[in-house]
């Protein structure tokens, strides 16, 4: 079977990948090397110097572009430095259409890096397609979409959104850190551009900060490369072999995330001290049937708000979970809470933060892969 044939959970594991050319390797070897000798100039075995490319980080990129159903795969840093190199195909002037409930990084390095080079962004409720079409303008050149949001989980009908932009010759991103190609694929929905912070789910472990862009048009991926290598923000040969590695394990262990969080968003739902429970696999959920078209399962990542919405019990609640770790990011093997207004969101002004829902006593979680009934016997000991 061709490797282009492949499903999905065979695609985690083979696709794009082939044994190491010196001697074999069924693992990309960690080529932990600056440079590359040459015969001749100009005479290589297709590498040079390792910001330009590198053989581990080549790997990882053929399996990026591969399980997102792309030609193209990037590798970065870090997500943001992902998302810098998607900014740069931009020019002062141009306008770009963001989700008003986004990563607080994302929007620091909008507002605080691109604006002042002349780019002008605007946040838009996108929930409802026909709201982002009020704001398109000839000089509108990027709609960057997150869904499921962070923290919100509001979801963003990709295919529809992407209809707008063909219409109106503009490129749409998505970033699909929270989904994984697992559960949606963008590309195959229309989108121009993926994005992801692999360190999340796709490196699955929490041991490495890698980012990650996969398109499908050649002209926009050799933009995209030549951005990458006259940047610099690249990511090494350790961390690319770390989330090739965890990519390997990425449908499995998906799947658990999926079982654990229904089944601690179903405790959170029915537990007379929550208020209010923010997860896309609700029906209840504003775009759950979205949400269902366009995705596998629902995910393991929650939010939610105790009763009262009180900032000093959300904290007691964080401080006092044990198998939960307070903690930045998400997306590893281990479960983590966060407290969005004071962490990953700290750099949106309250006012902002609260308009799409950010309030101070919401909680997020990234359910991991233990045990479901510890997981919620931690959530019911710290609420209670």
């Amino acid at each position: 079977m061709g490797k282009k044939e492949l499903k999905f959970n065979s695609k985690t594991i083979h696709g794009g990948q082939f044994p190491d050319k010196a001697y074999g390797a069924v693992m990309p070897p960690i080529y932990q090397t600056s440079t590359y000798a040459q015969s001749t100039p100009g005479g290589h075995k297709g590498y040079e110097y390792s910001r330009s490319a590198n053989p581990t980080r080549s790997a990882l990129e053929n399996s990026l572009a591969s399980i997102e159903n792309g030609k193209y795969g990037l590798a970065f840093g870090s997500g943001l430095a992902a998302i810098d190199a998607v900014i740069k195909l931009l020019n002062p002037g141009d306008e770009v259409i963001s989700t008003s409930d986004l990563y607080g990084g994302s929007y620091r390095i909008f507002k605080r890096i691109f604006e002042k080079y002349g780019i002008v962004f605007h946040f838009v409720g996108m929930q409802n397609t026909d709201e982002i079409g009020k704001y398109i303008t000839p000089k509108t050149k990027l709609i960057w979409v997150e869904t499921p949001t962070n923290p919100m989980m509001n979801i963003i009908d990709i295919k529809s959104v992407s209809q707008l932009a063909k219409k109106h010759k503009i490129l749409l991103a998505v970033d699909n850190t929270f989904a994984t190609p697992y559960l949606q694929l963008p590309l195959d929905l229309g989108a121009d551009i993926v994005m992801h912070s692999a360190t999340k789910y796709l490196g699955g472990h929490s041991d490495v900060v890698v980012g990650a862009l996969v398109v499908k048009d050649k002209d926009l991926a050799d933009e995209l490369y030549f951005i990458q290598n006259a940047s610099g923000a690249i990511c090494g040969p350790m961390d690319s072999f770390l989330v090739l590695r965890g990519i390997k394990t990425l449908h499995i262990r998906m799947q658990r995330h999926c079982e654990n969080g229904k089944a601690v968003a179903e405790f959170l739902a029915n537990h007379p001290k929550i208020e209010k429970v923010y997860w896309p696999g609700f029906p209840s959920h504003p775009n759950h049937d979205v949400a269902k078209m366009q995705m596998k399962d629902f995910g393991g990542m929650i939010s939610f708000v105790p009763k009262g919405g009180n900032y000093d019990n959300a904290i007691k609640i964080v401080e006092k979970l044990q198998i939960f770790t307070l903690a930045e990011s998400l997306g590893g093997v281990e479960s983590l809470a966060g407290h969005p207004a004071s962490m990953t969101h700290a750099s949106i002004p309250k006012k902002e933060r609260e308009k799409s829902g950010v309030v101070d006593a919401l909680i997020r979680l990234s359910v991991g892969i233990e045990d479901k009934d510890d997981l919620i016997d931690d959530l019911r000991r710290a609420i209670e």
